[in-house]
């Protein structure tokens, strides 16, 4: 297992380092630049803010000074905060983002938990049809559409829960949470329904049921923990893709996280913020993946078996 894990953090590198390098090409390849506003900037004025931020070496040492302080955990000032550095801001707005996506993964993995399991108990009928349809649904409804979908119904309509904020108000934390964690409740519905259904065509099922089990005791006892396990595998990449994925469930609902400062980097041009963030997720992401991958392992004997483990 150790050898697995070594192995997956070696093929980490040259992915992140590409990642890193279209970002730094692609943020400069954009017209205009960070110093670039509807106020005129004073030449003089413009080359002292680009030589203070290295902006006026050549590309290419731009790019290898900018890993440099990388290999430091270093990941630059911020253009258009003064004063502020990139590893600030995004200590500033992660906690809020981090909060909003475990909320979000835990909407995903109870009720697309949930769907998943009941369609999976009497398939090709309704109570397979109906969750497997709204799982659908789920997919295919943007979160720029949902969320102001919800926003209209619940908290304009209805005037049941706060359509903005976080954290000042009671239950405004309902409509984000469930805005961004929608898509994942269905890709999890899916999973955990074609895991299920593989496992109950199980012997070792059978066996139980020839036992004389209750069928809630052979589905919690002896099915889910083996029927679950593509969900497990599916964990790590979604709570960083939900991570990843809240700048608009963030501008919508106007929550102070690092969406904020990824979108405002985008608009005012901020190579660092944008590098920045890009990094950090994904770094995220390739550990989350990791991550469900040690555990789906951990769950699964033959994996273990095979990485020595069994």
């Amino acid at each position: 297992m150790w050898r697995f894990v070594g192995w997956r953090l070696l093929q980490a590198i040259p992915v992140i380092l590409a990642v890193i390098t279209v970002t730094f090409f692609l943020v400069r390849a954009a017209p205009g630049g960070p110093f670039d506003s509807e106020k005129a900037v004073i030449p003089e004025v413009k080359a002292a803010l680009e030589a203070q931020y290295r902006l006026d070496l050549p590309l290419a040492q731009q790019y290898l000074a900018y890993l440099a302080d990388l290999a430091q955990g270093e990941l630059g000032p911020s253009f258009k905060y003064p004063g502020r550095s990139v590893n600030e801001l995004i200590a500033a707005g992660l906690p809020a983002t981090a909060e909003l996506g475990a909320y979000a993964l835990l909407v995903a993995i109870f009720f697309g938990g949930m769907a998943g399991v009941i369609a999976s108990l009497k398939p090709n009928t309704a109570q397979d049809y109906i969750p497997m349809s709204l799982a659908m649904i789920g997919i295919c409804m943007p979160t720029f559409l949902l969320g102001p979908l919800l926003v209209l119904l619940f908290g304009i309509h209805l005037e049941w829960l706060p359509v903005a904020g976080w954290g000042d108000m009671p239950g405004d934390k309902i409509l984000p949470s469930i805005t961004l964690g929608a898509a994942y409740a269905a890709y999890i519905a899916r999973l955990s329904r074609a895991g299920m259904l593989e496992i109950m065509s199980q012997d070792y099922i059978r066996t139980a049921r020839a036992k004389g089990l209750p069928e809630w005791q052979v589905v919690t006892r002896h099915a889910l923990r083996g029927g679950l396990i593509p969900v497990v595998a599916f964990l790590g990449p979604a709570f960083a893709g939900l991570l990843a994925g809240s700048f608009v469930v963030e501008t919508i609902f106007q929550i102070p996280g690092l969406g904020r400062f990824y979108v405002q980097a985008a608009f005012n041009r901020d190579y660092t913020m944008i590098l920045g963030t890009t990094v950090f997720l994904s770094t995220l992401i390739v550990l989350f993946n990791l991550l469900s991958d040690v555990l789906a392992a951990w769950l699964n004997p033959r994996l273990r078996a095979q990485f020595g483990e069994a």
